[in-house]
């Protein structure tokens, strides 16, 4: 969606504000403080009542939601941090649900080509494939071994979800 309005550059503002503090306390504490996403979150929901967003309060609680929705899963199988989960959620409350999906497919590409890279720095990619492969396939020990501080391969997730969220709001 074109930047066509104020409230689309307030968004924009905002969510570019927002993702990169988010991204910048992930990298360095792993860590996405809930005072940060509760605000986003807020905030996203309170332009929408007062009409200021680009999405109604229905839309903005809808997007809350399905950011909420989108990012459980990979929580529940170790793969995501509780607040990459509150992290995506929050920005659905800025972009409303449409936005929202595609923030997560987006997310998904960035934090792919990232685990790429951080297994290639780390040099465990083929380590790295073959645990993703076990995951996929639902191997039942495939989410305990990346969850094992031992195995190297947890990265910082908001740059993703930055990335993602950033693509929609400026729609490209």
């Amino acid at each position: 969606m074109p930047l066509h309005r104020s409230s689309d550059a307030l968004v924009v503002a905002i969510i570019a504000i927002g993702m990169g503090a988010a991204a910048i306390i992930d990298l360095r504490t792993r860590r996405i403080p809930n005072l940060l996403t509760a605000s986003l979150a807020a905030i996203g929901i309170g332009i929408a009542a007062a009409g200021l967003g680009r999405v109604g309060i229905g839309a903005a609680i809808l997007g809350c939601v399905l950011g909420l929705a989108f990012m459980l899963p990979g929580h529940i199988f170790g793969a995501t941090g509780a607040g990459d989960v509150k992290l995506l959620a929050a920005a659905g409350a800025l972009l409303g649900p449409s936005d929202t999906l595609y923030a997560f497919l987006y997310t998904a590409v960035a934090g792919g080509a990232l685990a790429l890279l951080v297994a290639l720095s780390r040099r465990r990619l083929h380590t790295t494939l073959g645990a993703t492969a076990r995951l996929v396939k639902g191997a039942a020990n495939a989410a305990s071994e990346i969850e094992a501080a031992t195995s190297d391969n947890r990265f910082a997730y908001a740059p993703a979800i930055a990335i993602g969220v950033l693509v929609v709001a400026l729609g490209w």
